[in-house]
């Protein structure tokens, strides 16, 4: 064969190299976006199952709540924010789970409904305070309103019961969270490649209806592609077992109380946006995210 000959032969042994590459480039890019796709999906999913729990609870919960209060009012309200509360699930519940950002704008609208909630708790709270000293009034009337009576007595012997199993006034809920990137130094790093560790910043919310005591805080820290930074062990979720990037014990007193733990980040970084997911008492209370340059 001359060398004339040759040439030809040798572009398309090249050309069909450079195909061969590019088409396995192509399938590897199409794998990993499914792989992100899928942890989105299972990240929506236990979004889904968890607020349906909750409004399981809050619905087993709600009539008890309701016997002791004799305010038509303040009946009215809670059963307009109880109705809201369906509809939000019955929307929930329509909602495929790869739409991501109605998912959490559902969570959202939730919160505010346990917000409002926990006010309704507060007021009847307030209110048997006030009736306290009609105690022995309302004891000698018993016998002719015992239904009723039955019913006050049961609230103002077992109001801090109550105010615990309301678990969904109750939560504790993450607000003000910030996940900053740094470098070995730790001073604040923007690339990628400079970063050594992650601090993730939040508070958690008063609120004087949770039990107070040692709380496990976990933080699960999600890369682009859906992996875990830093994954150090794993704890319940939702009937299985996930991963998490840092937990701390910290002692609740029903005030707002600041959190901050640090993740290791001992692999290779990518750009892009990290999501922190924060857990405490087997359910997500908050969520913060940074996007990190090449």
């Amino acid at each position: 064969m001359t060398m004339k000959s040759l040439f030809p032969t040798l572009g398309i042994a090249l050309l069909l190299s450079a195909a061969v590459s590019a088409c396995s480039t192509d399938a590897k890019k199409i794998a990993d976006q499914e792989k992100e796709l899928e942890e989105l999906r299972q990240l929506a999913e236990m979004d889904k199952l968890e607020m349906e729990n909750q409004y399981a609870e809050f619905a087993m919960q709600y009539d008890e709540l309701k016997k002791g209060v004799r305010d038509d009012s303040l009946i009215a309200r809670m059963e307009a924010e109880k109705a809201r509360y369906e509809q939000i699930i019955k929307e929930l519940r329509n909602k495929d789970t790869r739409n991501t950002s109605e998912i959490l704008r559902l969570r959202k609208e939730l919160a505010t409904v346990r917000a409002v909630l926990r006010s309704y708790v507060l007021q009847v709270d307030s209110l048997q305070r006030e009736n306290a000293s009609l105690t022995n009034q309302r004891d000698e009337a018993r016998a002719q309103v015992a239904d009723r009576d039955r019913s006050i007595s049961s609230l103002s012997a077992e109001r801090t019961q109550l105010s615990e199993k309301v678990a969904i006034a109750a939560q504790l809920d993450a607000t003000g969270i910030s996940v900053t990137p740094l470098k070995k130094n730790g001073k604040a790093a923007k690339k990628s490649k400079d970063i050594k560790q992650f601090q993730v910043a939040f508070n958690i919310a008063k609120n004087v209806t949770a039990a107070t005591g040692n709380r496990t805080v976990y933080v699960r820290l999600m890369k682009p592609a859906g992996t875990v930074v830093g994954a150090r062990g794993s704890f319940a979720y939702e009937n299985r077992n996930i991963e998490y990037s840092a937990q701390r014990t910290i002692e609740y007193t029903g005030q707002e109380q600041h959190v901050s733990l640090v993740v290791s980040a001992s692999e290779v970084l990518t750009s892009g946006k990290y999501t922190a997911h924060i857990f405490c008492d087997g359910q997500m209370i908050g969520r913060g995210s940074v996007t990190l340059e090449k």
